[in-house]
């Protein structure tokens, strides 16, 4: 069974940093104060790492219930900020993961940074939710490796995984440590927060600039899942 891991924001879609308007309305609402998002690199970032942030540059001291508050309210807050700006699909996404669901060695998961909540906004707000059963999300400031390594259990009680044939899809260098982790290949798109050149000092398994073709990237898979070379042969 192949396994593919995937991350949201800058893999899948793109809000067009929609989100950034129920972010700052949070700010506002809880805590009073004026917070502009857009001056923070958060690309990898898991949702209560950047709240965790935010509050730091604002120099309020915020305990967990807080920072659960705050993040809750922020979900709640998205559905309503996602239509505010013209986000996308990001090319050959759908393409694939309509292909894949045909396909009964493969399964898909999320792997993300973002809180449940904010995932399943992002995915029904772009058509995407049928792809994924489940995944794994943010649940408190701990890296994205913790986040891999519950993906990983949630794959397992859903059936045999061979670790040999385990993939993770993202945009971040966070997406190749939290690969690393859990012995997974990395496919990077720098279709993200970060530049091809970025990512591919990080040393993925493969490096792309976005993801190819759906028979290339079913090629690409098939390959990797075969113990073939190394898949920025195939695509860079």
């Amino acid at each position: 069974m192949t396994v593919l891991f995937w991350d949201i924001d800058g893999t899948l879609l793109t809000t067009a940093r929609a989100g950034v308007f129920a972010w700052e309305d949070a700010v506002r609402e809880l805590i009073g104060r004026e917070f502009e998002l857009a001056s923070t690199r958060i690309a990898g970032m898991t949702d209560f790492q950047i709240a965790e942030r935010t509050f730091q540059a604002l120099g309020v001291e915020a305990d967990e219930a807080f920072l659960r508050r705050f993040v809750d309210r922020y979900g709640a807050l998205l559905p309503s900020s996602l239509p505010r700006k013209q986000g996308s699909v990001m090319p050959n996404v759908r393409e694939i993961l309509e292909r894949l669901r045909d396909r009964s060695d493969v399964r898909s998961y999320l792997l993300t940074g973002n809180t449940r909540a904010g995932a399943h906004a992002k995915l029904t707000h772009y058509n995407l939710l049928q792809y994924f059963p489940d995944g794994a999300f943010a649940e408190d400031t701990s890296d994205r490796s913790s986040i891999a390594r519950r993906a990983l259990a949630l794959a397992r009680v859903n059936g045999e995984v061979d670790e040999g044939r385990m993939f993770v899809i993202g945009d971040t260098p966070h997406d190749v440590e939290c690969a690393r982790s859990i012995d997974a290949r990395t496919i990077a798109v720098a279709t993200g927060g970060y530049t091809f050149d970025e990512l591919e000092a990080h040393e993925p398994w493969c490096v792309l600039r976005e993801l190819p073709t759906v028979d290339e990237f079913v090629k690409l898979i098939d390959v990797g899942a075969s113990g073939g070379p190394s898949g920025a042969t195939l695509g860079s």
